[in-house]
């Protein structure tokens, strides 16, 4: 896992807090908040134009105040990120079967063809041999949203099924997807914010003063919203007994339920000023 940048938490400070303040945030806001996060001000407005050049934020004035609002853009794809950070790591039923995905994509059309590997990847799909992608099969209303938005229709087949026989399916899915690392990205979850977050709560019980709540649960979140893009969801039948998914969920749940409410009242008194 790597460490926090102030590109990341710029886009976690936004998908968790601005949604729930009218969409708008002051830039002396923003400024003040990601410095309490590490982050200088050049880089954050560094940061800030690099958003409104990718079409996600827009200048807008407020109470006299300088800003940015988010665009539709912004939140639709918060709100597709909300999706895979908070429901796709719940473990898949084995007996609903699998998602397969085949394709041929001519050299004419590389460009496309990179572009799908990519985004069945971010789907949780898994690759079982050249041209053919795996997944439970609840993906595959999203991989067809994907193959039909390249215009890849004529180019490829999405079959649903049950594993009949041949290749056992736990040795076929450590082969197609990273297992060990996915658990490994758990495990550092839980090594880098579990004992923080308990030394915090020790000390303060319910009363966890704001800056500290802000800090920590920024920062959690911006570790963790990168884990269940990995996590294909797999069946349970076909991970480790000691899977550090579940440990690090019941962190990240613990971490928002605890520390959430105190970040917030942060954030509001920080974009007031």
């Amino acid at each position: 896992m790597t460490s926090n940048t102030s590109r990341t938490l710029l886009v976690t400070l936004l998908g968790a807090f601005a949604r729930r303040t009218g969409d708008w945030m002051p830039i002396k806001g923003i400024v003040s908040l990601l410095d309490e996060l590490g982050i200088d001000e050049s880089s954050t407005r560094t940061g800030v134009s690099r958003l409104k050049k990718r079409g996600w934020l827009t200048p807008e004035k407020q109470f006299g105040k300088s800003g940015y609002r988010l665009t539709d853009l912004a939140k639709a794809s918060l709100e597709a990120g909300d999706t895979y950070i908070w429901h796709s790591r719940q473990p898949a039923d084995l007996a609903e079967g699998w998602c397969i995905a085949t394709f041929s994509v001519p050299e004419q059309q590389r460009a496309k063809r990179h572009l799908l590997r990519s985004r069945l990847a971010s789907l949780g799909f898994g690759n079982v041999g050249q041209g053919v992608w795996i997944a439970p099969a609840r993906m595959a209303p999203e991989a067809i949203a994907v193959i039909d938005g390249l215009e890849l229709t004529d180019n490829t087949n999405l079959l649903i099924g049950r594993h009949a026989g041949g290749q056992d399916l736990t040795r076929m899915a450590r082969e197609s997807w990273d297992l060990d690392g996915i658990d490994a990205g758990y495990r550092e979850f839980i090594a880098r914010h579990r004992p923080g977050f308990e030394r915090l709560v020790r000390g303060h019980g319910d009363e966890v003063p704001p800056r500290d709540a802000f800090v920590h649960y920024v920062r959690a979140l911006d570790d963790w919203r990168v884990l269940p893009k990995r996590d294909p969801g797999l069946p349970r039948e076909l991970l480790q007994k000691d899977w550090a998914g579940d440990p690090a969920t019941a962190l990240i749940e613990e971490i928002v339920t605890r520390l959430e409410g105190a970040a917030f009242s942060f954030v509001k008194d920080a974009i007031a000023v």
